[in-house]
């Protein structure tokens, strides 16, 4: 009768601690399930948020696309409603500006004796206004025809001298007469950037000088 009662009572023991192990078990197994199913959500999230970024990138570059053409492709929206093609012309300056409220590129460049003046509108290229004219011939002021030491080709040649590169296609320079002596005013456009200066028509010295790049 002992015997019987030892044995129930080992049987009972090992059905309690196994029991008591495989619902433990289960539920961790059940625990790892749940965070394995986080994880596979947070990547899902996480791909979600990458798809956003890219089309939100997306956006961004298509927006940037339409609401500039850039400074080349106005030059380019200019230089075809002159009708003159880059090789020909000089004295090129892209800028940008803003005229009633819209983004607009200021493109000026000549072409033989003449100036052309654009307003090209940054968002698709369409003209927004133009102004040509003519350019002042004033090569025939030579210096020495008044009275001075120093003669419009010295002039151009000291102004030319600064900038390397630049030809007197690129040169603007006339003699004027101010503050009681003459001097000779002028610019130089030269790989978009724009140099005005003043020179001193009976010394030659450089008065002035600035430059502006565009």
């Amino acid at each position: 009768m002992k015997r019987l009662t030892a044995a129930i009572i080992a049987v009972m023991a090992a059905g309690v601690f196994t029991g008591c192990g495989n619902p433990g078990m289960a539920h961790q197994n059940s625990g790892n399930g749940t965070a394995a199913s986080g994880q596979t959500d947070n990547a899902g999230n996480t791909a979600g948020q990458t798809d956003n970024t890219g089309s939100t990138a997306g956006t961004e570059t298509k927006n940037t696309g339409t609401q500039d053409i850039g400074e080349d492709a106005a030059l380019q929206a200019a230089l075809d409603a002159a009708g003159i093609n880059e090789a020909d012309a000089s004295r090129i300056l892209v800028s940008m500006d803003r005229d009633d409220g819209r983004v607009v590129y200021d493109v000026r460049f000549d072409a033989g004796q003449t100036e052309y003046d654009y307003e090209i509108l940054a968002a698709d290229g369409q003209v927004v206004s133009s102004d040509i004219e003519q350019i002042r011939d004033d090569r025939s002021q030579n210096g020495n025809n008044a009275g001075t030491a120093v003669s419009r080709e010295k002039a151009i040649e000291t102004a030319l001298a600064k900038v390397p590169g630049a030809t007197e296609n690129d040169i603007r320079i006339e003699l004027d007469y101010d503050d009681g002596r003459y001097k000779y005013e002028g610019d130089i456009i030269c790989d978009r950037t724009e140099y005005d200066f003043e020179i001193d028509a009976d010394s030659g010295e450089i008065l002035e000088w600035s430059e502006e790049w565009q």
